[in-house]
This record gives C-alpha cells, sequence and structure tokens, in this order.
C-alpha cells in the first residue's frame, strides 16, 4: 500500500546524517530537532502553535483534555472513521455521539451534526477522511451558533487546503494530526502533533503532554508523558520541505486511476470537489456498487495486490461503542460504504506501469464477472 523503502531512498542522506547527530550527541529527547521541526511545520501550517506529541490518537485526547470538559459531556463526531476518533472520548468519560457521513464525500454530515446537538454537546471533530476536507465552513457555523469547540482530525490529509485558502487542522479551535509512517507525512515510528492558534490552549497542552508540568516537578495540570522523540523528529523535518510534492504525486496518482475506471459501470471513483487542493489521497477508495466488493477483495489478494478495506464495520457497530441509542436507519450511508469501500495502492512513488498493472487487474476482474 505504501513503498516507504524508495520514498527513503531519496532522503537517505539527510535523514543518515540527522539521526547519527542524534545518537552522537545524545539528544534523544526534547532534542533540537523536535523544537526545529515544530517551528518549520509552524510555519507551513500558518498557524501560532505546534505541539509535537508522541502518536495522533495522544493528539486526540491530549486536545479533549485541554479543554476542561466533565464526564457525560457529548462529543459528536463520524461513525464512519478509524476507531482511534471514538476511543478517546470514550476514554475521557466523555460521551461520543456518532453520526452519519456524506455519501459523495466519505466525511460527516453536517445535517446530522445539528440534528445530534443536546444540551450536554461540547465539541465537534470532524474527519478529513482518506485525505478530502470535511465540509469546514458548515462545521463552523454550526460550532458558533452553539458554543461548541471544534477539533479537526486531521490524521489523513495534512497538506489540504480548503476552499477559504486555510490547511486543513488551522480551521478549528484545535487541530490534531498523526505521523504514523504511512501517512503524508509520516515518520519511523510513531508521532503526532496538535495544532492551535489559541494561546491559551496551546499553553494548556504544553504542559500536557510534560506529565502536567511547566517548571520541573511542579505539576499545574493532570498530564500525560506524550513526546515526539528526536529520531522521529529528524525524519520528519527532511520530510517535510517534500510534503507538497509527496501531495501532488498521490493526486496525479489518483487522477490516472480514476481516468482508467471512468467506464467501468461497477465503479464510482472518489469525488474531488473544486480543485484537487482539498483532497491529497492519503487512501485512493473506490466504491464496488454491484455487490462483488469482498469478491474484488479476494481476487486481489489471489494476484498479490495490496489493497485495503477502510473501514469494514461502521464505530455504531463495534462492540467497544454500541449503544441503544443508535438506529441502523440512521446510519444507511456509513453501512452502506462499508460493503463498497475498497482502497487501493497510493503513494508518491507509484509509477504509472504500476497504476495501469493494477486498474487493468481490476476492470479485467468486473470484466469476467459481466460475461
Amino acid at each position: 500500500m505504501v513503498d516507504l523503502q524508495t520514498q527513503y531512498e531519496f532522503i537517505k542522506d539527510q535523514v543518515d546524517s540527522s539521526v547519527l547527530d542524534i545518537f552522537k550527541n545524545g539528544t534523544f529527547i526534547n532534542g533540537p530537532s523536535v523544537k526545529d521541526f515544530q517551528n518549520q511545520l509552524e510555519k507551513y501550517l500558518n498557524v501560532n502553535h505546534v505541539i509535537p506529541c508522541a502518536n495522533g490518537t495522544d493528539a486526540l485526547q491530549i486536545a479533549l483534555m485541554s479543554l476542561d470538559l466533565q464526564p457525560g459531556d457529548e462529543i459528536i463526531t463520524s461513525d464512519f472513521t478509524f476507531a482511534a476518533t471514538v476511543e478517546v472520548i470514550a476514554l475521557l468519560k466523555l460521551k461520543p455521539v456518532l453520526v452519519d457521513i456524506d455519501e459523495d464525500t466519505f466525511n460527516i454530515n453536517c445535517n446530522e451534526i445539528s440534528k445530534a446537538i443536546t444540551s450536554k454537546t461540547k465539541a465537534i471533530i470532524p474527519v478529513h477522511l482518506f485525505g478530502q476536507v470535511a465540509n469546514m465552513d458548515q462545521v463552523m457555523k454550526i460550532a458558533e451558533s452553539n458554543n461548541l469547540f471544534v477539533i479537526e482530525d486531521n490524521a489523513q490529509a495534512i497538506g489540504a487546503v480548503y476552499n477559504t485558502g486555510k490547511k486543513t487542522g488551522t480551521i478549528g479551535h484545535l487541530g490534531t494530526t498523526s505521523f504514523f509512517p504511512s501517512k503524508n507525512l509520516g515518520c519511523y515510528g510513531d508521532g503526532g502533533a496538535i495544532f492551535t492558534d489559541n494561546d491559551e490552549l496551546a499553553h494548556t497542552i504544553r504542559g500536557i503532554v510534560n506529565h502536567g508540568m511547566y517548571k520541573r516537578y511542579h505539576h499545574d495540570v493532570v498530564g500525560v508523558n506524550s513526546r515526539l522523540d528526536s529520531v522521529q523528529a529528524a525524519v520528519l523535518k527532511a520530510k517535510l520541505p517534500l510534503l507538497d510534492f509527496y501531495n501532488e504525486r498521490r493526486k496525479e496518482a489518483a487522477l490516472l486511476y480514476s481516468k482508467q475506471f471512468i467506464d467501468n459501470k461497477n465503479l464510482l471513483v472518489p469525488i474531488v470537489k473544486e480543485s484537487c487542493q482539498s483532497h491529497v489521497f492519503h487512501q485512493y477508495t473506490l466504491r464496488v456498487v454491484n455487490g462483488k466488493r469482498d469478491e474484488l477483495s479476494k481476487y486481489l489478494n489471489d494476484n498479490n495486490i495490496p489493497h485495503g478495506i477502510y473501514y469494514p464495520i461502521p464505530l455504531h457497530m463495534q462492540k467497544a461503542y454500541a449503544d441503544k441509542r443508535y438506529d441502523k436507519d440512521d446510519f444507511k450511508v456509513s453501512i452502506m460504504m462499508s460493503k463498497q469501500v475498497i482502497s487501493l495502492p497510493m503513494h508518491s512513488e507509484l509509477s504509472n506501469d504500476q497504476i495501469n498493472f493494477i486498474s487493468e487487474k481490476v476492470n479485467g476482474f468486473f470484466r469476467a464477472q459481466d460475461s
């Protein structure tokens, strides 16, 4: 699904020398590379504060911890996403409120957000799924009208630009991301970050990530131990200047895939709104509309073609997050997507020959089915 080895070859010298310097100097925790990367990412995103942390799940949890929420407060988010988004809500004894998604973008349905708001609602977490920006104009309008916080789960869309010209993760009150190796901007282990323009929230978060300390052994807030280590920061520092290039390569690959599938009546290709700036294709996700998704998956396995199904079970149907409040009729789109979606290899190192080969195999499967 990704080709980190080939990507590494292009940045090998810079990564190797930076990592060796860390080993020689022993600056493994909170070393200069962490601060350098933080500063560079702030400039790239045009945001006042980037606070690095250990991973993307921690980033979401810490963002919620900074808002002084109380057990039982409700957080609205998407039913169709990776479990980390709802996991952190439950861990903090907050109440996840799942809503359905838009059929065209896989992102949270703003009409459903409005319906789900109660007196206990405190925040909305839109997820920019597969690299496409959610409808942030409407999300922010709803939030402002109801005095709610907005935390953007930007784990899959770093570098995407909304129609206002702002980058994802910088539109809401807080943004979070993951630097898991397969992400558009990935390190060689775990890593994450929180973004905000709010000075007060940034100060709180800086304490939370460091055991609640602003001064050593003085614990002013309840915190956690969540740091981006220096080695991972050095890798990210080498990759960040290439992020826009990586994203453009993904877009080019996606457009070529879609061109190959344009006449396949069994498939729906990803919808791209306006320019391609608002979609950075963390995943290239097709919808198989003839009921043969699982058969296609087996066929691709048999032909050694990597692929993924993101996600096979909506969150409201997961044992950990099942709730008698939920009615399956309220999640018709999420349920449909869980039966239709399949993601093909997507990364900045894909060649045209690889895309053509994969596309021909997919189209060949359906020609055989139709004959």
